[in-house]
C-alpha cells in the first residue's frame, strides 16, 4: 500500500507536557511505519493494555497509568498509527479499519504478551475488541468504557453529526474536540497537549478519516464485525462494562455486551461519572473497574 508522505511529529512537540513524564518506546511495523507506545511497570507484572480512541492519543491515560503501576501492574499504552507519537500517513486512503487492526495485531504479537487485561474506549474498543476476538487466548479480561463493536446499525444522530463535522469542517481543533466531549475543564496546557502531535493539516488525516470508518450503516467492515461478534459470543473470561452517565453517543451501548458476551456474567459492571472521554472525567472510577476485574480474572499482582 502507498501511504503517500508520512509525517513524524518532532520530539520537541512532546516536551514538558503536563503530567506526562513517560519515556517513549517504538516498534517498526513490517510496513515501515513506526508505532509508539508507553510501557510502565515491572516487566513480569500482570499486563494492562490501555487503548485510546479518536482523536486522542495515549496522553488520555496519563492519570490512570501511575495508580495502576503503583498497584503492581505493567501498563502498555500504544498510539494508533496516525496519532500521538506514532507515524502519520498523510493520505486518507491509507487508513482502513482492517488495516488498523492488522497493524495493532502485528505490534501486539511482536511483544509476545499473555494474560492481558484490555482497557479500552472509543476506537480503542473498535480495534481492541477485534484483537480479543482474533486472539482470545492472549486476553484474560476486558474493561470496556464508552465504546462498542458496531456491525452496520444506523448511526445515532450525535454520531452522524460528528461524522459530518470531521469530513467537512474547515478547521479540526483536536484539543477543542476533546474538551467538548469532556465534563471537566481542561487546562490550556492540557488542550495544547492533545494538539501537540498534530501541528499541520496533513498530520490530522487519520483523525479526519476515522469517523467515516466506523461500521455504522452500510460499510465494508460489517462482515468482519459479525465474525468478531461470533468470537466474542464465546468469550467467557471477565468482561466489565464501565460506561459513563453523560455520553450521548454510546449511552446504552453496554446492554448488548451484557447480553451477548458470556464473560459479562463475571464482570464488575458500574456507571462512571462523566462525558465521552471518561479518562479525563473519572480516571479513578475507571482504575477501580480495572482493579476489580483483574481480581476476578485472577491476575492481581502477588502480595
Amino acid at each position: 500500500m502507498s501511504f503517500g508522505k508520512v509525517f513524524r511529529t518532532p520530539d520537541k512537540r512532546f516536551a514538558n507536557l503536563p503530567d506526562f513524564d513517560f519515556p517513549p518506546h517504538y516498534h517498526e511495523l513490517s510496513s515501515g511505519l513506526r508505532l509508539h507506545y508507553l510501557d510502565e511497570g515491572e516487566r513480569d507484572a500482570p499486563i494492562v493494555l490501555m487503548m485510546h480512541g479518536e482523536p486522542s492519543w495515549c496522553y488520555l491515560y496519563r492519570h490512570m497509568i501511575p495508580p495502576m503501576v503503583a498497584a503492581g501492574y505493567r501498563v502498555i499504552a500504544p498510539d494508533l498509527i496516525g496519532f500521538g507519537r506514532s507515524d502519520k500517513p498523510t493520505r486518507k486512503s491509507a487508513f482502513t479499519y482492517a488495516g488498523h487492526v492488522a497493524w495493532m495485531r502485528e505490534w501486539l504479537e511482536a511483544l509476545d504478551l499473555s494474560d492481558i487485561l484490555l482497557a479500552c474506549q472509543d476506537w480503542g474498543s473498535l480495534i481492541g475488541l477485534r484483537l480479543v476476538a482474533d486472539m482470545p487466548e492472549s486476553f484474560a479480561a476486558v474493561v470496556l468504557s464508552n465504546g462498542g463493536l458496531p456491525e452496520g446499525q444506523e448511526p445515532p444522530k450525535a454520531f452522524a453529526a460528528w461524522r459530518r463535522f470531521a469530513r467537512w469542517s474547515p478547521v479540526f481543533p483536536i484539543g477543542g474536540i476533546l474538551q467538548k466531549a469532556t465534563s471537566r475543564d481542561l487546562s490550556v496546557a492540557e488542550v495544547a497537549a492533545y494538539d501537540a502531535p498534530f501541528p499541520t493539516r496533513a498530520s490530522k488525516a487519520a483523525a479526519r478519516m476515522f469517523p467515516a470508518l466506523v461500521p455504522l450503516g452500510a460499510n465494508v467492515a460489517v462482515p468482519d464485525q459479525k465474525g468478531a461478534w461470533a468470537s466474542l459470543e464465546t468469550f467467557d473470561k471477565p468482561f466489565t462494562c464501565a460506561f459513563s452517565n453523560r455520553d450521548p453517543i454510546t449511552r446504552g451501548g453496554d446492554r448488548q455486551f451484557k447480553e451477548r458476551v458470556p464473560g459479562a456474567e463475571k464482570g464488575a459492571h458500574r456507571t462512571l461519572q462523566g462525558h465521552h472521554f471518561i479518562q479525563e472525567d473519572d480516571p479513578d472510577g475507571f482504575v477501580a473497574a480495572i482493579l476489580d476485574t483483574a481480581r476476578i480474572a485472577g491476575i492481581a499482582p502477588e502480595a
